[in-house]
């Protein structure tokens, strides 16, 4: 009888043990959002044709080859753009601008060009007063040609003034997309 006593106590105090454990909890990593598409709307200052530059890209990495469509920008000229974000491989298209508009301070895009004369400025920022980059001026100089590519990364350092100038070299955090257009000037 003793050694049923012991086995029971053993067993409930066992329970007890394996019950009262709690084990840590680790949260899996976020996925990024999928974005199959981005178009960049440049409208001229003035009035005019609206100029649109789109990449798409519905099975993601790999299988089919994106489709990007470039862009004719006239001389001299300034533009009002705009960037719009999409996952398209939802039925209906996901709106992953509203992602970036509601985490604004978590984004910001970046814009490269081998254009002369191509300058873009910011034109919209965080809650802290640093850039985001879904909306800006870019403005053209003499007939020329190259490519534009735009990048939006998340989490970037934009304490750092050269990032809020635009400069991606140290701005850190993650490439959630990067897209190269052909542009001419003419």
């Amino acid at each position: 009888m003793p050694y049923k006593f012991l086995f029971i106590s053993l067993l409930f105090s066992s329970s007890l043990f394996f019950t009262s454990c709690d084990p840590e909890v680790i949260d899996p990593p976020v996925d990024p959002e999928l974005i199959t598409t981005l178009n960049y709307t440049l409208t001229p200052m003035g009035g005019g044709t609206a100029v649109m530059l789109s990449f798409q890209d519905i099975d993601g990495d790999g299988g089919n080859a994106p489709i990007i469509t470039d862009g004719v920008l006239a001389a001299n000229q300034t533009y009002t753009g705009a960037i719009e974000l999409l996952n398209e491989s939802e039925s209906p298209a996901e709106n992953i601008t509203e992602e970036i508009e509601a985490e604004d301070d978590e984004h910001q895009f970046f814009y490269q060009t081998s254009v002369s004369d191509l300058s873009l400025v910011y034109t919209d920022q965080d809650g802290n007063g640093n850039p985001i980059g879904l909306t800006t001026t870019l403005t053209t100089g003499d007939a020329a040609s190259g490519n534009l590519t735009i990048i939006l990364r998340h989490q970037p350092d934009k304490s750092a003034s050269e990032v809020s100038n635009g400069d991606i070299s140290n701005a850190g955090g993650e490439t959630d997309i990067e897209v190269t257009f052909p542009i001419s000037v003419q």
